[in-house]
C-alpha cells in the first residue's frame, strides 16, 4: 500500500520540478507526428488518420499513467499539412498535459533519379497542464488513528499554486531515406527538436523553463526475400538530464494471396524495459499492440509488469495502374 502513497508524490514531482521530462512511446514509429515532424506526409495514399492508447504503472499507482494521441496529415505535391492532439494523464492527482499542435512540412528530391529525399517539418501549437491537488495525500494529513492511515480533512500544510496553465510549443525536424524500388537495403534517419522557444512552466511563480528535447533515429528496410523484410532501428532521445535509447528489429512477414503482412519484433529500452511489438498490415489499416517488460530498479515494485500500448493507422491507397513492384511487394 505505501509503494501506492509514493507514487502520488513523485506525481507532485513531475508535474512542479524543474527536471520533468516529457512522456515516451514505445511505438514510437507508430505515431509519425509524435516522432518528428518532418515525418508528415510521408506515406502512399491520399491522408493518413492515426490513433494510439498507452497505459504504463498501474502495477504501482492507484491509477495507471495513460497517454492518448490522435492525428492526421495529407501530402499535397511537395507540401504536406497535418495536426495532432496529444493527452497524458499521470497518477492520483490527475496531472495532465495537453497538446495541441498543427503541423507543415516541405520535401523535396536532390538527384536525378529521384530517390534521395529530404523532407522538412514544423509544429506549433500549444500545450495546457493541470493537477487536481485534492486528490493528493501530503505527510501532514497521515494519522495514527485506525493503525494508520491518510485523512483528507486534515490540513496538507502546502501552499499551492495555481492548478493549470497554456504554454505556446514549437518544434522542427527533417528526414531523410533512399527511396529507390528494386535495391536490397533503404536506410533512413532522421532528427528533431521539441520545445524550440523554451516556454515557462510552473504552477507557481519561479522562473522554469520547459527544456528543449532533442531526439534522433535511423534504421533500414532489409529486403531479405519477397515475403520477409528486416527493418533494424535505433531511437536516441535526450532531454536535460534524462536520455533514452532504444534498439529494435520488425520483423515483416507477406502472408502469400492473403494481402497481409505479419509484424513482430523486440525492443529494448536501455536500462528501462524489454519490449516485445506485433501487428499486421491489411488493406489499408496497419494495427500493433506492444507490452513493456519493466527491468529498471522499478520492476523491484511493478514486479516487472509495465505498460500496454496499442495503435491503428488508416491510409487510403491511391490506385496506380502500373506501379513498380518493390521487394517484397507492399
Amino acid at each position: 500500500m505505501m509503494r501506492k502513497y509514493y507514487l502520488f508524490f513523485v506525481v507532485v514531482i513531475i508535474g512542479t520540478s524543474v527536471k520533468a521530462q516529457d512522456f515516451h512511446l514505445s511505438q514510437y514509429d507508430a505515431a509519425p507526428l509524435f516522432l518528428n515532424p518532418a515525418l508528415v506526409g510521408q506515406f502512399e495514399g491520399k491522408y493518413r488518420v492515426h490513433g494510439h492508447y498507452r497505459t504504463q504503472w498501474g502495477s504501482v499507482s492507484s491509477k495507471s499513467f495513460k497517454t492518448a494521441a490522435i492525428s492526421f496529415d495529407m501530402p499535397f505535391d511537395k507540401f504536406a499539412f497535418g495536426a495532432q492532439v496529444l493527452n497524458r494523464r499521470a497518477g492520483a492527482g490527475d496531472y495532465n498535459d495537453l497538446g495541441i499542435l498543427l503541423n507543415g512540412g516541405y520535401s523535396f528530391t536532390f538527384d536525378k533519379q529521384e530517390t534521395h529525399k529530404l523532407s522538412l517539418g514544423v509544429q506549433a501549437g500549444v500545450i495546457q497542464k493541470s493537477i487536481n491537488y485534492g486528490n493528493l495525500y501530503f505527510e501532514s494529513q497521515y494519522t495514527t488513528n485506525n493503525g494508520g492511515t491518510f485523512d483528507q480533512s486534515l490540513p496538507t500544510g502546502e501552499d499551492f499554486g495555481k492548478n493549470n496553465f497554456w504554454i505556446p510549443d514549437v518544434n522542427a525536424g527533417f528526414v531523410y531515406y533512399y527511396g529507390k524500388d528494386q535495391v536490397r537495403i533503404n536506410p533512413f534517419v532522421g532528427a528533431s527538436a521539441f520545445h524550440l522557444t523554451q516556454p515557462k512552466e510552473t504552477f507557481y511563480t519561479t522562473d522554469n523553463k520547459l527544456p528543449m528535447r532533442y531526439l534522433a533515429h535511423a534504421g533500414a528496410k532489409v529486403n531479405l526475400s519477397e515475403k520477409i523484410q528486416f527493418m533494424p532501428k535505433v531511437l536516441w532521445m535526450r532531454q536535460r538530464n534524462a536520455q533514452e535509447i532504444n534498439y529494435g528489429l520488425m520483423v515483416h512477414y507477406h502472408l502469400s494471396g492473403a494481402g497481409v503482412i505479419i509484424l513482430l519484433g523486440p525492443t529494448l529500452r536501455s536500462s528501462d524495459a524489454f519490449i516485445i511489438e506485433g501487428g499486421a498490415k491489411f488493406g489499408n489499416y496497419e494495427a500493433k499492440v506492444s507490452y513493456d517488460f519493466n527491468t529498471s530498479s522499478l520492476s523491484d515494485f511493478s514486479d516487472g509488469k509495465g505498460g500496454f500500448e496499442i495503435s491503428l493507422t488508416y491510409i487510403p491507397r491511391i490506385f496506380k495502374p502500373n506501379p513498380i513492384q518493390n521487394c517484397p511487394r507492399i
